[in-house]
């Protein structure tokens, strides 16, 4: 009987400390972000790149890079403010905490800031830790962290650069390390850079051949250590997108109303300097996590909050639905997730809280609407939903949308009050690079194609795809050949447009 208690009690005391061993175990989060930055830099999407980045890039040897990460789009002329939101909440763009003027407060329930990331995961046990830029983010979800730090470090130095935001993540580490603290961490790394000013360190402007440039009557010096031109690079965009005061950042310190070739190859150098050093800080936080003895125990998300134009389609900033800007760069490695793939993946950044909290084991808050893709970074699936739409709405509404299905892509521009109403049609797979007919290509299947009669029926389609995916998201707007569906009319409609010559 003394023999059968004994072991009754030692099978006990061994499911306990199994039971702690695993709750021990329980993995770490590192969401790290990038503000301003297209994938296209990145040499994991662009092998043409000369950015330098191997912290990057061995991460995605490690890991999986989606090929298909967006944001899902603005309200705002500060894209980054809804895309920050959600991040934090995991909710689409129409039923935001902040839209509530625009929608009539419908969509989004009460007391958000308790179902946003750190909220959720300080109730799961983990110690929660913050750096990012100051402003235009979810500020009810920033405060929930425990430890936070957070201030816009946009210069050339290690204490007004991106190495301050990772000072920060380093010195919480060891912190940690010098208490031991065991329990897991979900640390918010968010970065000021490569959002213009682009002031980058001495070093890294002299290795890509650029200046901070200050004298918008000027041009910078040509030098032949910068970036080229990007593949689909024009002078001018052939029409507005309709943000009257911002249009296109030329209002932004930094950021000029020039597109010509030394103005635009100065400001990727500027862009890859900027880049290049974020990469430096990853590494050495990274380095960190090894040495601590975590890394092989912590989830690793990089990506941005939106892309960026930088002379692409004669645009220099983040209003507007071009691959380039309307996707994100999106590496992701750690424990099951599948090592050196790459997948489509089809998600959006309002997907990353429910992602994150399946790995973690954390229930998801049921005010989520995003999708967990970790089937997809664990090579089980490639995609979660065929479909995505895209929304730019900062300036004369209704704006523009956008939505893709497969290799076809819808954008339609509404703006400055019915003065431009254009429809563009792409083939992805034929054009990546969403060529028009101003970039000179001879081959109708290298440029939009919305005004081709023989892809009349896949244009209606696709159009049809667009106003189904405005009516599941609540999009309070209607373009003008869509119906009204009961909505309160946008100024835009009362002027028939200029028909636009194709060349």
């Amino acid at each position: 009987m003394k023999s059968k208690f004994s072991l009754c009690l030692l099978v006990g005391l061994s499911l306990s400390l199994f039971s702690q061993a695993a709750e021990e175990k329980r993995p770490n989060i590192l969401f790290i972000i990038a503000d301003d930055q297209s994938p296209l830099d990145l040499r994991v999407y662009n092998p043409k790149s000369i950015l330098d980045t191997p912290v990057l890039s061995k991460l995605a040897e490690g890991g999986t890079t989606l090929d298909g990460a967006h944001h899902m789009g603005s309200f705002s002329g500060a894209v980054c403010t809804p895309s920050r939101h959600m991040v934090m909440c995991g909710r689409t763009v129409w039923h935001l905490p902040n839209v509530a003027k625009l929608v009539g407060g419908k969509f989004c329930p009460e007391g958000m800031e308790a179902n946003t990331m750190a909220a959720v995961f300080n109730r799961a046990g983990y110690d929660t830790m913050r750096t990012c830029k100051r402003g235009n983010s979810y500020e009810g979800a920033n405060k929930q962290f425990t430890v936070r730090h957070d201030a816009t470090k946009r210069g050339g130095t290690a204490e007004t650069g991106s190495a301050w935001h990772g000072k920060q993540v380093l010195e919480y580490l060891s912190a940690r390390e010098a208490s031991r603290d065991e329990d897991p961490f979900l640390i918010y790394f968010g970065f000021s850079h490569p959002h213009d000013v682009r002031d980058g360190t001495p070093e890294l402007l002299e290795k890509y051949g650029a200046v901070n440039h200050t004298d918008k009557n000027s041009l910078p010096p040509a030098n032949p250590k910068q970036p080229e031109l990007p593949e689909n690079y024009l002078e001018e965009h052939p029409f507005h997108h309709g943000h009257p005061n911002l249009r296109d950042e030329v209002s932004v310190k930094g950021v000029w109303e020039k597109r010509d070739e030394r103005t635009i190859r100065n400001e990727l150098g500027r862009e890859f300097a900027c880049s290049e050093n974020i990469d430096r800080q990853i590494g050495s936080v990274l380095k960190k996590l090894e040495e601590m003895g975590e890394l092989e125990n912590t989830y690793i998300f990089y990506t941005a909050d939106h892309g960026m134009a930088i002379g692409r389609h004669g645009l220099q900033g983040k209003q507007n639905l071009y691959e380039h800007t309307w996707k994100v760069p999106f590496i992701a490695k750690g424990p099951g997730i599948k090592s050196g793939a790459r997948a489509l993946g089809n998600v959006y950044l309002l997907d990353v809280l429910a992602t994150i909290c399946d790995f973690a084991g954390v229930k998801a808050p049921a005010s989520s609407e995003g999708v967990s893709f970790r089937p997809v970074l664990e090579g089980k699936k490639d995609v979660v939903r065929d479909v995505l739409y895209g929304t730019y709405s900062g300036g004369t509404k209704p704006g523009m949308r956008c939505v893709k299905k497969g290799d076809w892509k819808l954008i339609k521009y509404g703006v400055m009050d019915g003065k431009v109403r254009e429809t563009q049609l792409f083939n992805l797979k034929e054009n990546p690079f969403e060529y028009i007919s101003e970039h000179g290509k001879k081959d109708g299947k290298l440029t939009d194609l919305a005004e081709d009669p023989v892809h009349a029926d896949k244009l209606k389609e696709m159009e049809a795809l667009l106003l189904a995916e405005m009516r599941k998201h609540n999009d309070p707007y209607r373009l003008w050949n869509q119906p009204k569906d009961g909505l309160n009319p946008s100024k835009s409609g009362k002027k028939a447009p200029k028909k636009r010559k194709q060349k």
